[in-house]
């Protein structure tokens, strides 16, 4: 098979010959034994699909964490997200390659004054209970989820809905109580439920038995251990051609490569490049990989209310202490880019670089610690007022990809007389604490805008975002994210979020360390994967469409 040419997130073609690119892989282990970094050896590929597609077959993915619930308005993450949109389906979807398409609305309109948007929806679709998909499923949803007493994840996108009207049953007419630039791609995106089950069973009912328009439905669901779903036989677009879809929970990033290399599975929906991974992503003869940079930012989550961590001036010594070259050389073995604050460099036209940044330097953090009036202790952690500077980082159980991260943060912290404890907790139990204000930081990746191609962030970045988990408030930055939300004059958006991105940079709420280059990387007997990918954690959207050869 040959090497197809592939696009990064700069959007420039990089071609190679699949002579060149062997040649590379031959030497990967050897270079990679040497100290080189992972992406001065290895480039994305991809090889051409052959054949007709074809009906039948298993997909196996794993991914490294439990997913928690099926609910559509809490697809947080990648694992739990590559399952849920398997299930329904919205009005409109965003493409890996930031591209809207319209899915349950056939057509839509929006008016010159940008207040209304009119969706034109197909008729037939079917939920997968056998009842058909109408208008009032739609306002069903969007009323459900934007009611702030039913605390959905997504509240805050259905906030600017002034009504919804059905004139009929294939006709949504919504009218916002401003304009809103985020409407179609932030909101008209969320997955639609049906009322007449929903209504019925609840969201507690309905996070467990789902029931949606989606190519796939469930057929059973072990949180902590799989998730497998079958094909959905009268799904509106024709029956997906693989017939049974399952993710596999693996914590082990050493035991998702052997899975991979045996042949055990088909592709790790969570890829963490580490020394494990790297035989399978020089293999272009038996594997598909994608290269693309991430939209999460790989980032130290510092609780904004603990005692400690809700000083400016500590934030910053932790981030002049962190040496986050060290820790995209030594973790990500290169292949990854710096974060200078919260949006990634892949959303292109809203990224800001001139931003207040922070090298790796010691001395700085001291004066930072003792501008806050922490003083070296005898016994070489620093004190104020009787109390020592420690607090615990919470990493997720069985995280091994991110693990050493905080192991180099704690030498790190320790130099300068910081006592940072390491503990271990679901992610879920994580959250929950860091909401409830009993878990002080933690270390994952989470996307602070440029979702879908947007730079908002209103669940994450706001004061009363749900997941703000952080706890970051600045009265600032919910005013400008207001107004960005409601600007659709381009040039002005861009300055709307450049200003933001200031600001984080500046209060520094959480330690922004760095964005992944992210490799999807799909056995070659799975066919109709896409050719390129602007976000490659979304190409499984498309599964219904791929096949097994």
């Amino acid at each position: 098979m040959g090497i197809r040419d592939t696009v990064g997130s700069s959007g420039q073609v990089n071609q190679e010959t699949r002579r060149d690119f062997l040649k590379r892989g031959a030497a990967l282990g050897a270079a990679a034994a040497a100290g080189a970094t992972l992406s001065s050896v290895l480039a994305p590929s991809t090889q051409t699909a052959i054949g007709q597609p074809k009906q039948g077959g298993t997909f196996v993915a794993v991914g490294h964490q439990e997913v928690p619930t099926l609910s559509p308005d809490k697809a947080v993450g990648n694992v739990p997200t590559f399952v849920i949109q398997q299930l329904y389906n919205a009005l409109v979807e965003v493409d890996e390659n930031f591209e809207v398409e319209p899915v349950l609305a056939e057509s839509y309109e929006i008016s010159d004054d940008g207040l209304t948007y009119t969706f034109n929806l197909r008729q037939g679709v079917l939920f997968h209970d056998g009842e058909e998909f109408t208008a009032e499923d739609v306002k069903y949803t969007f009323e459900y989820y934007g009611d702030p007493d039913n605390a959905a994840v997504n509240a805050s996108e259905y906030a600017d809905i002034d009504a919804i009207e059905t004139p009929d049953d294939y006709t949504v007419v919504i009218t916002l109580r401003q304009p809103n630039a985020t409407f179609l791609r932030l909101t008209a995106t969320n997955w639609i439920v049906p009322q007449h089950y929903h209504s019925e069973v609840g969201e507690a009912g309905f996070e467990t038995a789902p029931i949606g328009t989606g190519p796939y439905k469930l057929k059973e669901w072990r949180a902590a251990e799989f998730t497998e779903l079958e094909a959905f036989e009268d799904h509106f677009r024709g029956r997906p051609n693989i017939d049974i879809v399952r993710q596999n929970i693996i914590p082990e990033p050493s035991v998702r490569a052997i899975a991979m290399q045996t042949g055990e599975a088909d592709t790790m929906t969570w890829p963490p490049l580490i020394e494990d991974n790297l035989a399978f992503l020089a293999d272009t003869d038996n594997y598909t990989t994608l290269k693309s940079t991430a939209l999460a930012v790989n980032h130290f989550i510092l609780n904004n209310k603990h005692p400690i961590l809700s000083d400016k001036r500590v934030r910053k010594a932790l981030l002049h202490a962190l040496d986050r070259e060290r820790q995209i050389s030594d973790v990500q073995q290169g292949a990854a880019t710096v974060a200078t604050a919260n949006l990634s460099p892949a959303i292109e036209e809203f990224y800001e670089p001139d931003v207040t940044t922070y090298n790796s330097d010691p001395d700085r953090a001291v004066e930072f610690l003792e501008e806050a009036g922490w003083m070296m202790g005898e016994d070489g952690i620093r004190e104020k007022d009787g109390e020592k500077l420690t607090f615990t980082m919470t990493t997720i159980t069985g995280d091994q990809a991110r693990r050493p991260q905080a192991e180099i943060l704690q030498q790190q912290l320790r130099e300068v007389g910081i006592d940072m404890q390491l503990a271990e907790a679901p992610i879920s139990s994580i959250q929950t604490g860091l909401r409830n204000n009993t878990v002080d930081a933690s270390l994952y990746n989470w996307t602070y805008g440029g979702l879908l191609g947007d730079p908002d962030a209103p669940t994450t970045l706001t004061s009363t975002g749900p997941s703000n988990w952080s706890n970051f408030e600045n009265a600032e930055v919910d005013e400008l994210m207001e107004r960005g939300r409601a600007e659709t004059d381009p040039e002005k958006r861009r300055e709307i979020y450049s200003q933001i991105q200031q600001i984080v940079a500046e209060e520094v709420p959480f330690l922004f360390v760095m964005y992944w280059d992210w490799y999807n990387v799909v056995s070659s007997r799975v066919k109709g994967v896409p050719e390129s990918a602007l976000f490659g954690a979304d190409i499984y959207r498309k599964v219904y469409e791929w096949w097994i050869e």
